[in-house]
């Protein structure tokens, strides 16, 4: 079965699944990215590593994390230029998971870099604190926050029916962004990680995904028609 929905597979948001395809997808972001920005940058990917405690029945579980962003710099002066990060489970529903990620993106502004969130979560809590009513109806969010205006957002969105939009990667002020198209990046990870193989299509979704009724009963029917069953 190839990509069972037009965008986001909410069966990958799952503790044992999203690790090892936020790291799919890490790779396939670099593997879009690198071969587009020309000589006068490098780009390579960092890590931030957290411990976060989960409770289970009357004893506390320690989880060690280490989640890659990819890091883009002038070849020539090794400034950073821009940092591309994805959210997690562990950075929206953990307290240290949230301090990591809130740290990681203060650091890249305290550089005066630009900064891109690509949440694709809806369980926990987003990470970005700004007024999202003015925004359409949407699960998933893509947003830029440039070096030249650090409190201010691009904000790209997507619902769980439509496909990932594409979004624009700033570089230094006298080049132009590099459009990306997220949807291409994702598909290009589901396929590499084989996650048709991994993913139990026949289960219901993850109780913890945060979707409608309407829009889980959709997905439950797409799931079902691409894979036959």
């Amino acid at each position: 079965m190839s990509l069972p929905l037009p965008g986001m597979d909410p069966y990958l948001e799952q503790p044992t699944l999203w690790p090892i395809f936020r790291r799919h997808l890490m790779a396939s972001l670099r593997d879009m990215i690198l071969p587009g920005l020309g000589l006068e940058y490098r780009g390579h990917e960092k890590s931030r590593n957290f411990v976060s405690d989960f409770i289970l029945f009357t004893t506390i579980e320690r989880h060690g994390h280490e989640e890659e962003f990819l890091e883009i710099r002038s070849r020539i002066s090794r400034k950073l230029i821009a940092l591309i990060d994805v959210t997690s489970i562990a950075t929206r529903t953990t307290t240290a998971g949230r301090e990591a990620y809130l740290e990681t993106r203060r650091a890249t502004l305290d550089e005066h870099a630009a900064y891109v969130e690509i949440d694709l979560i809806t369980q926990g809590k987003p990470i970005l604190d700004f007024d999202r009513s003015g925004l359409p109806q949407h699960d998933h969010t893509i947003t830029v926050t440039r070096a030249a205006t650090p409190d201010r957002y691009e904000i790209y969105t997507s619902g769980i029916r439509k496909r990932l939009p594409k979004f624009k990667l700033p570089l230094a002020a006298d080049d132009r962004d590099m459009v990306l198209d997220l949807q291409a990046i994702f598909a290009n990870a589901y396929a590499a990680g084989a996650f048709e193989l991994l993913v139990n299509y026949q289960q219901d979704l993850p109780a913890e995904v945060k979707l409608s009724i309407a829009d889980r009963d959709w997905v439950l029917e797409q799931v079902r028609q691409n894979s036959g069953m």
